[in-house]
């Protein structure tokens, strides 16, 4: 056995190790680093996950089957599980690259040979039939974890490509359900101007019978008169806003089986839900927004880590085994038989730089991987503290609402009274019902954004994304 032949490969590879330490990588290293969560303004405690499908808290069958449709058939969401199909995709990809590759060839030519080159008599000058079947095998030998960077980077990828369809999820659930809720708002205000307008044309009605027996002058009448077009153009204002709602809740949901006007549930009669005390712990981990920016910072720092490989020798283990022949009669005799093992190594010398200006771009996007993070998780502490506090102020604007409303409607039911009995002005009469009329519609008002402050505080909360536990350890 010939051990000087058969050690020149691992010499080879030996010289190419020592020369790879000459690699150039230094001065590339990235500038941002992950920031400590902040405090939150309002103090963290245990608090039960949300279901996934929060929005049934609401009592709702009408916008349970909105969202259900939504999920199902809106374009945004798909285009979110394309993207993640895609990234599963890259994900298959870069495992298959650890692996061994083969493939088989079948090449048949007829040639004429050349007199004038490397072939004698009576092959030169000779038109033949050539062939070779033959199988090749390659496997690059991952020394330096560049393919396993790479599947790494994918695998990130894939992560938050997955926690994106969370989120999306999450942001088109809660853009349906406050749509919902805002044109359901619209239709409660315009009871109370229909309301205010039938009000109106009784008051004229009184108007003009004192102005009749004498009771009242012109004035009070003209008064009373301009104050049915203002009440007939806030009903119009209003059908135009709930129209306008009614056309995006139709687009959120990819359908026009959407309800109109009138067929939807007072605002009192769904359910709010009770208050959460506080932000919950493990805040971070139910954000699939913030999971996703965290997994993106994990492929980003992988993705360094195989520029980095690049710099060092790339080793393949080469294999062919096949058939060839000069003339088709023999190719599939044994004689034919021809077989090649041995290693490749493959060092980069001089690139003119290329290699340190993609390690350069890798580590510009693992930079701007962590700055996003961090303003994923600054987003996150600042939706949820907002959410909570506005769930918890509406409750209490509520309550002090509706004492001002019955103290407005007491007032006016006396100045109505004292003007019927002459010991009043028309003008009280006017005052009085303007204040009822502003607290009816901040009742409305207070209603509508106790159930948005709620969704609010569902999407904050993460809608009911759940963290695997691979996501958690991330954080």
């Amino acid at each position: 056995m010939n051990t000087r032949s058969h050690g020149r490969p691992l010499a080879g590879l030996a010289a190419a190790l020592l020369l790879a330490g000459c690699a150039n990588m230094k001065g590339i290293a990235p500038e941002a680093t992950l920031r400590t969560p902040p405090v939150p303004s309002v103090a963290a405690t245990e608090v039960a996950p949300l279901a996934a499908d929060w929005w049934k808290d609401f009592g709702d069958p009408q916008l349970d089957r909105l969202i259900e449709q939504a999920l199902r058939d809106s374009p945004n969401l798909g285009v979110a599980r394309a993207r993640l199909r895609r990234a599963q995709a890259a994900t298959e990809a870069a495992d298959a690259s650890r692996y061994p590759q083969v493939n088989g060839a079948l090449d048949i030519t007829r040639q004429r040979f050349s007199e004038n080159s490397l072939y004698p008599k009576p092959l030169a000058g000779s038109i033949q039939d050539t062939g070779t079947l033959q199988a090749n095998a390659n496997w690059e030998i991952d020394f330096f974890g560049k393919n396993e960077a790479a599947l790494q980077a994918a695998l990130g990828g894939a992560r938050a490509a997955d926690a994106d369809v969370a989120a999306a999820r999450v942001v088109l659930a809660s853009n349906v359900a406050r749509t919902y809720f805002q044109l359901a708002r619209l239709q409660e205000q315009l009871v109370v101007a229909r309301r205010t307008l039938q009000q109106r044309e009784q008051q004229l009605q009184l108007v003009q019978q004192r102005v009749s027996a004498g009771l009242d002058t012109t004035l009070e009448q003209r008064q009373s008169e301009g104050a049915i077009p203002e009440a007939r153009q806030q009903i119009e204002a209003l059908q135009e806003q709930a129209q306008t709602t009614r056309n995006a809740l139709a687009a959120l949901v990819a359908s026009q089986d959407v309800p109109a006007v009138g067929q939807l549930p007072a605002l009192r009669t769904v359910r709010a839900g009770t208050t959460l005390p506080a932000l919950p712990a493990d805040l971070l981990a139910r954000r699939p927004d913030v999971n996703a920016a965290r997994w993106r910072v994990e492929a980003a720092s992988q993705d360094v880590k195989s520029a980095q490989a690049q710099f060092y020798p790339n080793v393949n283990l080469t294999a062919f085994l096949g058939l060839s022949t000069l003339g088709l009669g023999k190719l599939l005799d044994l004689g034919s038989t021809q077989w090649g093992v041995g290693p490749a190594i493959r060092l980069p010398i001089f690139d003119a730089g290329r290699l340190r200006a993609n390690l350069k771009g890798r580590t510009a996007d693992l930079d701007s991987a962590i700055e996003s993070y961090n303003g994923a998780v600054l987003e996150a502490f600042h939706e949820a503290g907002d959410a909570v506090a506005a769930v918890q102020s509406v409750e209490r604007q509520q309550a002090e609402q509706r004492q001002a409303e019955a103290a407005a409607e007491g007032a006016y039911d006396i100045a109505v009274q004292r003007y019927r009995a002459g010991l009043g002005t028309f003008l009280n009469v006017l005052s009085a019902e303007n204040a009822v009329l502003a607290q009816r519609r901040l009742g409305v008002d207070l209603a509508a954004r106790a159930l948005d402050a709620r969704v609010a505080l569902y999407r904050a909360l993460g809608g009911g994304y759940s963290a695997t536990a691979e996501n958690v350890a991330a954080h």
